[in-house]
């Protein structure tokens, strides 16, 4: 099993970007074929205008999502503060180690199952008639949930190499 400083060594060998508060670490309609890791900062995910995540989790995955459905990416990350990326060539990486294809399954597969929870006490939530900001604040946690942080543990101790 991969613990977190073997992560850590394992994106330690990737090259890394810095960038500055208001800088933009990828632009939704842009297809880079990069896969980025913060880590360090503070950066928003920004969907059609709208920000749908803050993300300061050390080892939060981007271009994902882009990389796997091989489309460009579909929001905007900018940095809030300085932040430290480490950056990879996703195609190289996802083919050479075994476990960061893994990693990235497991993290997906996290969002996943908290937004399917999440919808059905939307669900729920709607049926009993629940007030406009009850459901409001639940399709914000959908929203979260899908987000690059995930809101949830990063999965370090679950992945084997």
């Amino acid at each position: 099993m991969l613990d977190a400083a073997d992560f850590r060594t394992r994106w330690a060998g990737l090259s890394m970007v810095r960038l500055q508060a208001g800088e933009t670490a990828l632009t939704s309609g842009s297809k880079t074929g990069r896969l980025l890791v913060l880590r360090s900062g503070s950066v928003e995910v920004v969907k059609d205008g709208a920000q749908i995540a803050k993300v300061s989790t050390p080892g939060a995955v981007f271009g994902e999502l882009a990389v796997l459905l091989d489309q460009a990416h579909t929001a905007d990350v900018r940095a809030l503060e300085q932040s430290d990326f480490y950056v990879a060539n996703a195609a190289t990486l996802l083919a050479h180690d075994s476990a960061v294809p893994l990693y990235v399954a497991v993290i997906l597969a996290q969002r996943l199952d908290g937004a399917n929870q999440a919808l059905v006490e939307l669900k729920r939530q709607l049926r009993a008639g629940e007030p406009s900001s009850v459901i409001s604040d639940t399709v914000e946690k959908v929203e979260q949930l899908l987000s690059p942080s995930g809101n949830l543990e990063m999965p370090y101790s679950r992945i084997s190499g």
